[in-house]
């Protein structure tokens, strides 16, 4: 499926061309789009894979050409804004990193993912002493407004060696891995700029969260509030304006709501009835699954039931728990949350200091739970696969999430600048990668 590219321009030169409609006998005025008190002459957008256009767990070109940030600055360009270049990948290297692509489903009725391994942007891995093995990335030479780089932590920002550990900042630089001392918050302000968005922090929490609470750790409170204090201090440092977002709870995205204990264990049931429980490792000891209990995505189902070297089958007997990176307990669920909560707290705390825009996406992603929310026409919901808002990786989002995201950006923006800066149409956006 391709996105429809003309008509989401269409759409948008309808909107400023049309000055006026008749309506019984007279005339309506069809607002034009407008600044207000923003200036969105250059505008620039720092974040991780989310702002990158990071989806079906890989870096693309169609993916990036519909990141959040594309479509914002689309919409800004119809109230002067200006060109909005992002580090594309190239058209013969159009898969990047690599991806998943939806071939349907398999006889039990769970997606075949088709992993894409062609025509991609890799030109080779460095070792890093002290790190490991670091894929590197077909580099980019030009212009940058989105300075989205997937894996990136707030408290990355002022790093000097991450340009030689992560391959996706690695990309943007001039230097190869190992010689590279320019920070990521350097390098995304060295050129002035009028207008920003920043979706940083994210990764801070969920970076634990998919690990099962064991292979990474949440980025101390006072440590976040310190980075985040310099980041907004530097970004506004110049008198540009801007809009941030929150960042959400990371239990209510389909990576840790697919798998479900009730789903696992009555597929056990249909093979052996007599099985009553599932068992997970905690930091307490092993114990009986429950509801609160979130499996990630990636869980590999076919380990439930094989023996160990004492016969205790896997994930069926205390003594052989299902493993806890496999599963955020829910301790680690209350853990997480409360993190979240104090990070959340403190970028509300210094947008409304700055005078910045907030788009609050943890309250916005909470709504498409369960049911769902129709949002202009379109109803979205956290189901994975079938929810339109999350790509198969279940953790970053489809185009059309993209886009959805996007205008609560644009809506946020107008009430606080009182610009004008019309919505996309959802509908011009796809949501399930078929090739």
């Amino acid at each position: 499926m391709k996105i429809k590219y003309i008509s989401r321009l269409v759409f948008a030169v309808l909107i400023v061309a049309v000055a006026a409609c008749k309506k019984d006998g007279g005339t309506v005025a069809v607002q034009v789009p407008t600044s207000g008190s923003a200036n969105f002459t250059r505008f620039i957008s720092l974040g991780n894979s989310l702002t990158a256009g990071f989806a079906d767990n890989g870096l693309y070109l169609s993916g990036q050409i519909n990141s959040y940030p594309a479509i914002i600055a689309q919409q800004m360009k119809l109230a002067g804004g200006g060109e909005f270049p992002q580090p594309l990948f190239s058209t013969a290297q159009k898969n990047g990193s690599g991806y998943v692509k939806y071939g349907g489903l398999s006889a039990s009725g769970t997606p075949n993912l088709i992993p894409v391994t062609t025509e991609l942007g890799i030109r080779g891995v460095a070792a890093i002493p002290g790190f490991g093995n670091v894929t590197l990335y077909t580099k980019y030479t030009g212009p940058i407004n989105n300075y989205g780089v997937p894996g990136i932590k707030l408290r990355d920002i002022k790093l000097s060696v991450y340009g030689n550990v992560n391959g996706y900042f690695e990309r943007l630089l001039p230097g190869n891995a190992g010689t590279n001392s320019t920070t990521y918050l350097d390098f995304a302000t060295t050129t002035p700029f009028t207008f920003f968005t920043n979706w940083l922090g994210n990764n801070d929490a969920l970076g634990y969260a998919t690990s099962g609470g064991v292979g990474d750790i949440l980025t101390p409170k006072a440590d976040f509030t310190a980075f985040y204090t310099e980041l907004i201090t530097k970004l506004t440092a110049s008198g540009a304006k801007g809009a941030v977002a929150t960042i959400p709870d990371v239990s209510t995205i389909p990576f840790f709501n697919t798998l479900t204990v009730s789903a696992i264990l009555a597929n056990v049931k249909k093979v052996n009835p007599a099985v009553q429980a599932l068992y997970i490792q905690t930091s307490a000891g092993p114990r009986v699954a429950t509801s609160e209990d979130l499996i990630v995505l990636n869980f590999p189902t076919s380990l439930i039931g094989v023996p160990n070297g004492n016969s205790l089958p896997y994930g069926l007997h205390p003594g052989n728990p299902i493993e806890s990176k496999y599963v955020l307990d829910k301790d680690e669920v209350l853990n997480v949350r409360d993190y979240v909560t104090s990070y959340n707290t403190t970028i509300k705390s210094l947008a409304d200091s700055k005078g910045l825009a907030v788009f609050d996406a943890n309250e916005y992603l909470k709504k498409f739970v369960g049911l769902g929310t129709t949002v202009d026409g379109v109803t979205f919901t956290t189901a994975y696969v079938t929810g339109k808002l999350f790509s198969l990786d279940g953790v970053h989002l489809t185009p059309m999430g993209y886009a959805a995201v996007a205008n609560e950006f644009i809506r946020v923006i107008n009430e606080k600048y009182s610009s004008t800066l019309p919505k996309v149409n959802l509908d011009n956006y796809t949501f399930l990668k078929f090739n």
